[in-house]
């Protein structure tokens, strides 16, 4: 019986919904920011974490992720045996689905997990616990390498907006707003997105409250630049956020409808 209950899953099911390239955003950040890491390891792992009710982000991981890692391998993971046994005929060189929860059921330390939607039906008290129990599961920082990366978030249905959370073994690192910019009205319209560590603290007095507020604000400084684009409007604007906030890209990423800042910046009160 115990060994049983050992072998259990970790975690709930979730509602499985997923469509293409719902996650297309997070997978071309992954490989632009990661990519050099996953070159590095000898046969890289990512894991799919909680993929859902159909396979399509697994499938699209691994081809997006072999165009800066040729030998990376994905795992699509899922608590429903349903899921995975549905997944099974998408299976082929380089991509396998696999029973399991948080416990990550495949050997040794992968060199990501992504984690996408899985976390917003928990409660906001069991983010810490199992953010440290995937870390714990990544491949180690060494002399050379920062080590591997958990990337926690959640976006819209067709993949318009995200916000996500990147960590590595030693905890959380950067936060990513991503959007489709034609799109955005404005940028605190990605609140509603915020991973479930930082949604319930988008309040007076919590520090990405004040990010927001000072993000559409420099949205509105910026709307002169709208007549040349949404583009050169959100440049302008993010330019504009990072003389007051540590935002940690460059233009290159910016030009993506995103931004990244330290996640010290934006960790709630008390962490």
């Amino acid at each position: 019986m115990a060994s049983r209950a050992t072998s259990r899953p970790v975690g709930t099911v979730t509602r499985g919904t997923t469509n293409p390239n719902r996650l297309r955003r997070m997978d071309r950040w992954i490989a632009a920011t990661h990519g050099a890491e996953l070159r590095r390891a000898d046969a890289p792992v990512a894991v799919d974490l909680g993929y859902g009710a159909a396979p399509w982000t697994a499938v699209e991981l691994l081809a997006r992720l072999r165009t800066a890692a040729p030998r990376a391998q994905v795992v699509g993971v899922e608590i429903e045996p349903e899921r995975v046994a549905a997944a099974r005929p998408y299976e082929r060189e380089g991509l396998t689905f696999r029973h399991g929860g948080f416990e990550i059921p495949v050997p040794g330390r992968p060199t990501l997990i992504r984690a996408a939607n899985v976390l917003r039906q928990y409660d906001e008290e069991q983010v810490a616990a199992v953010w440290r129990r995937l870390c714990a599961r990544l491949a180690p920082a060494d002399g050379v390498s920062r080590g591997g990366l958990l990337v926690e978030g959640t976006c819209d249905e067709i993949g318009r907006r995200h916000v996500w959370v990147a960590l590595g073994p030693e905890g959380p690192r950067t936060v990513t707003f991503a959007t489709r910019l034609g799109s955005l009205e404005r940028p605190s319209d990605l609140a509603e997105r915020l991973p479930k560590a930082l949604i319930h603290r988008n309040v007076p007095g919590e520090p990405v409250h004040a990010f927001l507020r000072d993000f559409d604000r420099a949205w509105a400084g910026a709307a002169p630049f709208a007549s040349y684009g949404a583009r050169q409007r959100w440049l302008r604007t993010v330019r504009d956020l990072a003389a007051d906030w540590p935002v940690t890209d460059g233009p290159a990423r910016w030009r993506q409808g995103e931004v990244t800042v330290d996640w010290a910046a934006l960790a709630p009160r008390g962490h």
